[in-house]
């Protein structure tokens, strides 16, 4: 008597397992893509403040009183770095204007962030931001281009708890 040994899976065993891998990528997938969406949300709001902080040093020391009127002339200032400087950072788009008020000097700024992609895979996030110089942030899950007066309004965008 001879006993053949039969060593490996089977083909039901392997495709079980292929099932299995499925089914658990299919739960994680869209879960990883929250969390990055909600990851570029957190690093625009950050982003945001980094550049109040900056505009308020801008208008105490180089602006002689008066705020940048672009993120370029905050990089050339030293007070942030090349990638905010270059108007966008992990997915979103900032946008910055100043309104002279008839002064002659920039007496106020706003700079409003938002998604580089609003629909699909790529979604790089669902709501837009904004902050002006009194420092409080603003948001909305419009997620397109913001439609503002100058460049500057958060009118249409609620406080969020800061």
């Amino acid at each position: 008597m001879t006993t053949k040994r039969q060593e490996g899976f089977s083909l039901i065993e392997l495709l079980i397992v292929v099932a299995i891998i499925g089914i658990i990528a299919a739960i994680a997938i869209p879960n990883l893509l929250a969390s990055r969406r909600a990851a570029n949300e957190g690093s625009a709001q950050s982003s945001l403040r980094t550049l109040h902080s900056s505009q308020a040093t801008y208008q105490a020391t180089t602006g002689n009183g008066a705020y940048a009127a672009s993120l370029n002339a905050l990089q050339t200032a030293n007070l942030i770095d090349s990638v905010l400087g270059g108007g966008t950072k992990s997915g979103y788009v900032f946008t910055m204007a100043t309104d002279t008020g008839g002064t002659g000097a920039s007496a106020v700024f706003g700079t409003i962030a938002y998604p580089t992609s609003t629909s699909g895979v790529g979604q790089t996030g669902t709501r837009r931001f904004g902050i002006t110089e009194v420092g409080v942030m603003y948001g909305d899950t419009l997620g397109a281009a913001p439609t503002t007066r100058a460049g500057i309004t958060t009118a249409p965008m609620t406080p969020l708890g800061n």
